[in-house]
């Protein structure tokens, strides 16, 4: 099987619903896995705006989810320590957890989510920013997957 990645919310490459943006209610998607390889201790996952303005902007960073974890609900509560174990680190809005998409008006970005099937726990406060989680699961990576959705404002 596959290692893949998908969401009941909004199909690949299609709008991502207004709930889930600045303009809506600013909660996360629910996010479904399965397929990872069978030495996976732990998940991590970050979503990324690869279309900003200033470069990729980091939306999401959830590290340490159990191999057991093959889901997130919608509205992940926005605590630095989760239930099951997760952590989420900052966002670039400067925020602990999840900050939806938030384009310019005028212009349709692409939002990535990447999960990340890894061999081992990440050290709690390894994963400050974008640059610092890739540096924390590099040697790490047993198998990635990605899903992809489009924003644009509507006003």
């Amino acid at each position: 099987m596959e290692f893949n990645i998908s969401s009941p919310a909004f199909e690949y490459g299609v709008k991502i619903p207004s709930v889930h943006s600045c303009e809506g209610d600013d909660v996360s998607p629910p996010l479904h896995w399965d397929g990872e390889p069978k030495e996976t201790v732990t998940f991590a996952l970050i979503m990324e705006d690869p279309d900003a303005p200033g470069g990729t902007f980091t939306h999401w960073i959830i590290y340490n989810l159990p191999a057991s974890c093959h889901r997130l609900d919608k509205i992940i509560p926005i605590e630095k320590n989760l239930i099951n174990g997760g952590i989420q680190a900052k966002n670039d809005f400067g925020k602990i957890g999840y900050g939806g998409p938030c384009p310019p008006k005028g212009e349709e970005h692409r939002y990535f989510f990447r999960i990340f099937a890894l061999k081992k726990k990440l050290p709690p406060e390894s994963i400050h920013d974008g640059e610092s989680f890739y540096k924390a699961i590099n040697g790490l990576v047993l198998d990635k997957a990605e899903y992809m959705g489009k924003y644009r404002m509507s006003s």
